[in-house]
């Protein structure tokens, strides 16, 4: 009877180590108006999650959400992304509710997909009007996470051939809002062979400095 009672437990703690646990959070792209392509690098956030659930030990849910600026949902989210190419625009209801996420505690990815500088620059002023983009120094804590980045954001993609620049938006002394400009960081982040020129080494930089971001989104005060 004892026998049959420890073996009884063992199965029961087995089959419970073994559930699954649910995801603790899931991570979001933005859907802004404006008619750009806010649904550019599909396989990027899914292989980010995927990493940062390898790396970081993180328990983000495999499969992105998609959010719309004016949804109350977007509260619900403490990393979002935001990449494309092209026109962006926010209405004041929309870029009332994005302060109102990123004041909150909420934290903003915008990844210049090539293009879209010229468009996100007025839309983020409707945002913050009082706020500037500030470049941020190499020795900001979001480049010196779990991997460090002593020069500051890989340049995955050429485009111009400028230098990568990460941009921010500090809101009472705190990040609120980082912009990889002239990087592609969500280029590298999408499946190898996507675009032939990237190599193993390059997917692997983007990823980990992504992984930075998300850290750095979950644990800043």
């Amino acid at each position: 009877m004892l026998k049959h009672l420890i073996l009884t437990f063992f199965l029961l703690v087995s089959l419970t180590a073994a559930a699954p646990v649910a995801p603790s959070f899931r991570i979001a792209k933005l859907h802004y108006g404006g008619g750009g392509d806010w649904y550019a690098n599909k396989t990027s956030l899914p292989n980010l999650i995927r990493f940062c659930n390898q790396t970081l030990r993180t328990n983000i849910a495999p499969d992105e959400a998609t959010v719309e600026l004016d949804s109350p949902e977007l509260l619900t989210y403490p990393f979002v992304h935001m990449t494309g190419h092209g026109n962006v625009s926010f209405t004041e209801t929309e870029a009332r509710n994005l302060r109102r996420y990123l004041t909150g505690g909420g934290f903003l990815h915008i990844d210049d997909n090539y293009g879209l500088d010229r468009f996100i620059r007025p839309e983020m002023k409707k945002v913050f009007p009082e706020l500037e983009f500030v470049e941020l120094p190499f020795s900001h804590p979001i480049y010196h996470q779990k991997y460090q980045f002593p020069r500051g954001l890989p340049k995955v993609h050429e485009h111009d051939g400028k230098r990568p620049q990460g941009f921010g938006l500090l809101y009472k002394g705190r990040l609120v809002c980082f912009y990889s400009y002239e990087c592609d960081l969500g280029n590298g982040w999408e499946d190898l062979g996507t675009y032939p020129e990237d190599t193993p080494a390059m997917h692997e930089a983007a990823l980990k400095m992504g992984a930075n971001l998300v850290s750095y989104a979950l644990t800043q005060d």
